[in-house]
């Protein structure tokens, strides 16, 4: 039986927590997941990467919950608190439409890990009904790689995340101690499944068609972790696009708890990681100018667009 089928729900192995959950009778795994599809927001949204968001805007879809329980997540209303709207598979597919019809540049699943059995079906549906614009998997980099090799005929660009080197700060910050092995793992799969569809492509506007982009986020304190993560991306894919970002905002939890995770990221801390990226070699690098430590590049999570179309936003701000 594939992964990514509706009739594993019932021993859910989505993700790599494999918490068997039933999630097809009642239950809930660890990611807070239960069996009817839940969406926090579907939108255009103006600050992802120049190559995603463009000047129209990337066609943003926010599951809700999440395998991860990063203990400084900006989102954590959905990813946490399972904020959200249950909603049948069709209306995701009616979304995606939606979205191109509102001009997005692409359709961008956000943390979609515990969904993404519904994944194969809806995406080929909303193919055959007229969606064309290509398809993002925005991802925490916490997946399987079979899941990975299942999708790879369907989603197009890889915006994933690479968050830590140490297994050590991963078990204390997002309780996951094999996130490291399993997103470099992760990640060569994505390289893979693009270099077998004929690599990197972009349009003549300068918007990814196909490819990957790997984040990270630089966190207050933990420089040399930082740079200990581009070592393990430049030898385990080479030379792919990266985004080093610098808009670690403290969450109220953050605050409260005092120490280094309650502030902002030096100048000098950022700099260092850039300068890392550069002395390695790679060549594709987004990043952030000052002041992107800032609310507005967490969207509101208020259900626009789950249950009727979104308006499409006028004001973009942008990233380097």
């Amino acid at each position: 039986m594939p992964l990514l089928s509706p009739d594993t729900l019932a021993h859910c192995e989505l993700c790599p927590r494999r918490c068997s959950a039933d999630r097809a009778h009642g239950g809930r795994g660890i990611c807070g997941a239960g069996g009817t599809l839940k969406l926090a927001r579907a939108a255009l949204h103006l600050w992802e990467e120049p190559p995603i968001s463009g000047e129209s805007g990337s066609g943003t879809i926010f599951f809700s919950s999440c395998p991860l329980k990063c203990v400084f997540c900006q989102n954590h209303e959905i990813s946490t608190g399972n904020f959200g709207l249950e909603v049948p598979e069709e209306r995701l597919v009616q979304i995606m439409l939606e979205l191109q019809e509102q001009g997005a540049n692409n359709i961008n699943l956000v943390t979609a890990t515990q969904w993404a059995h519904l994944l194969p079906h809806s995406i080929r549906a909303a193919r055959a009904r007229g969606l064309t614009i290509p398809i993002v998997y925005n991802t925490s980099g916490y997946e399987l790689v079979d899941a990975v090799a299942e999708l790879g005929d369907l989603v197009d660009v890889w915006l994933t995340d690479f968050k830590y080197a140490s297994a050590g700060l991963a078990a204390s910050l997002s309780n996951v101690a094999d996130y490291p092995a399993i997103a470099e793992a992760a990640l060569a799969q994505m390289a893979r499944e693009i270099e077998r569809r004929g690599g990197t492509r972009f349009d003549d506007d300068g918007l990814m068609r196909q490819g990957i982009i790997v984040r990270h986020l630089v966190l207050p304190g933990h420089v040399a972790d930082s740079l200990r993560v581009l070592d393990r991306i430049w030898n385990s894919v080479g030379d792919v696009p990266i985004s080093v970002m610098n808009q670690y905002t403290p969450n109220a939890a953050m605050r409260r708890q005092g120490g280094e995770l309650a502030r902002a990221v030096t100048d000098e801390e950022y700099e260092r990681v850039l300068d890392h990226a550069d002395d390695l070699g790679f060549t594709t690098m987004y990043w952030q100018q000052g002041g992107a430590v800032d609310e507005s590049f967490t969207p509101a999570f208020d259900t626009t667009g789950v249950l009727s179309p979104a308006i499409a936003p006028t004001a973009r701000r942008g990233q380097s």
